[in-house]
C-alpha cells in the first residue's frame, strides 16, 4: 500500500504523540488506527531514527532532545530587560516553530522573566529549555522569597494555600500601581502545562503535575529557595494568544471573567459556608466567574447556599456559572434554591 506524503506524515506523528502517551503500546495503537501492518510502523520508526527525531527500536524508544541553560544574574547595576533576554537565550528555539506558538512563547516568557526580575528579590534566575520534536519545555528557576510567600505577607493571608488559591482567579498583583495581575493567569493557559512551585507547594491546574515527567531535570540545577516556573507548549500547537484571552475579557471591559478549578482548591468536597466566602473573595473584581465542579462529587448544604444564595443576594451584577456539575452536586444547588 502506497500512501501520500501527507499521509505517511500523518502516522508518524501520531506515532510519536503515543510514544509520549502510551511508550509500550505505540506500535499497536498506530497499526490499529491507521489500519497498517507492523512492518510498515517499523519503517517509519527507522526513517524518524535516521531523521534524528527519535532514539533506540520498537520496544524502547526516546525522543532526541536538546537542552540548554544560561543563569541570568540579577544583582547587577544595569538594567536588565525581560524581551533583551527572550531574543538573547531564547528566539533561536522558537523561532523556526509557527507565528502562533512564537507569539505565545513570546508573551509567556516574558511575562514570567518580568515577575522574577521585578518581584522576586533574587540574585539570580536560572533558564532551562527542553527541545524534542514535538514538545518545547522552559524552566525559570529564582532564588529569591517565593512567589506564594510573597503574596502571603503582602495580603496578610494565613495560610501559603491561600495565596495559590487567588492565583487560580486572576487580577493578583502585589504591585498594583505597574501590574494588572493578569500574567499568570493568562500565561497559565495558553500553555500545554504551566505550573509555579514555591516552598514546596504547587500552583497549577494539573493537580498531579509531575514536573519530572517529560524532561530530565537532573541537567537543572533547581535552588532550594525561590520559586520554578515550567512551562510547556506542543510545537504544532493551533491555539493563538487572541482565542486565550477572547475567552476571559474584551475589548471595551478589558480582563472580566473567570474560571476556577475548584477540585485544585478543595481537597475534600467543600461543606462549609466560611470555605464558600473564602472562594468568594476577590470575585468583585470579575463580572462573569464560571465555578469548575469537574472531580467535585458533592457540596455541603452550608456551601452551597452562601455561594448560590447569599453571594448573589449581595453582588447581583455579578454572575457565577458552574460548570461540569455532576447530580449530586446539581441536587444541592436546586435544594438551596427552592427552600
Amino acid at each position: 500500500m502506497s500512501f501520500t506524503s501527507e499521509k505517511r506524515n500523518q502516522i508518524k506523528h501520531y506515532f510519536l504523540e503515543k510514544i509520549k502517551e502510551e511508550p509500550n503500546n505505540a506500535v499497536k495503537k498506530t497499526c490499529e488506527t491507521f489500519n497498517i501492518s507492523q512492518n510498515t510502523v517499523y519503517r517509519y520508526i527507522r526513517e524518524l531514527k535516521n531523521d534524528y527525531i527519535i532514539l533506540g527500536d520498537g520496544q524502547r524508544i526516546s525522543f532526541v532532545q536538546s537542552f540548554d541553560c544560561v543563569s541570568i544574574n540579577l544583582n547587577t547595576n544595569e538594567r536588565i530587560e525581560e524581551y533583551d533576554i527572550f531574543e538573547k537565550y531564547i528566539k533561536k528555539y522558537i523561532k523556526p516553530l509557527s507565528i502562533n506558538i512564537y507569539k505565545i512563547w513570546c508573551h509567556a516568557f516574558t511575562e514570567m522573566m518580568n515577575n522574577a526580575i521585578e518581584h522576586s528579590q533574587a540574585d539570580t534566575v536560572q533558564i532551562g529549555i527542553w527541545q524534542d520534536y514535538l514538545t518545547t519545555t522552559i524552566l525559570l528557576n529564582d532564588d529569591g522569597i517565593g512567589i506564594f510567600k510573597k503574596i502571603k505577607e503582602y495580603y496578610h493571608y494565613e495560610t501559603l494555600e491561600d495565596s495559590i488559591n487567588m492565583l487560580f482567579k486572576g487580577k493578583m498583583t502585589t504591585d498594583s500601581s505597574n501590574h494588572s495581575g493578569e500574567g499568570i493567569f493568562f500565561t497559565s493557559r495558553m500553555l500545554d502545562k504551566f505550573a509555579l512551585i514555591s516552598d514546596k507547594k504547587l500552583f497549577s491546574h494539573d493537580k498531579y503535575f509531575d514536573i519530572s515527567s517529560d524532561i530530565d531535570i537532573s541537567k537543572f540545577k533547581v535552588h532550594n529557595k525561590g520559586t520554578t516556573v515550567y512551562m510547556e507548549l506542543s510545537n504544532f500547537s493551533k491555539r493563538t494568544l487572541r482565542e486565550v484571552f477572547d475567552m476571559f475579557s474584551n475589548q471595551n471591559e478589558g480582563f472580566i471573567k473567570t474560571r476556577i478549578p475548584l477540585k485544585n482548591i478543595f481537597d475534600m468536597y467543600p461543606v462549609a459556608r466560611s470555605q464558600a466566602r473564602r472562594l468568594c473573595e476577590g470575585f468583585d473584581k470579575f463580572k462573569e466567574i464560571e465555578l469548575d465542579f469537574d472531580g467535585i462529587d458533592d457540596i455541603g448544604q452550608g456551601f452551597a447556599h452562601e455561594l448560590f444564595i447569599i453571594y448573589p443576594k449581595n453582588h447581583p451584577n455579578i454572575k457565577l456559572i458552574p460548570l461540569n456539575v455532576c447530580d449530586d452536586v446539581q441536587t444541592m444547588i436546586n435544594h438551596v434554591k427552592n427552600s
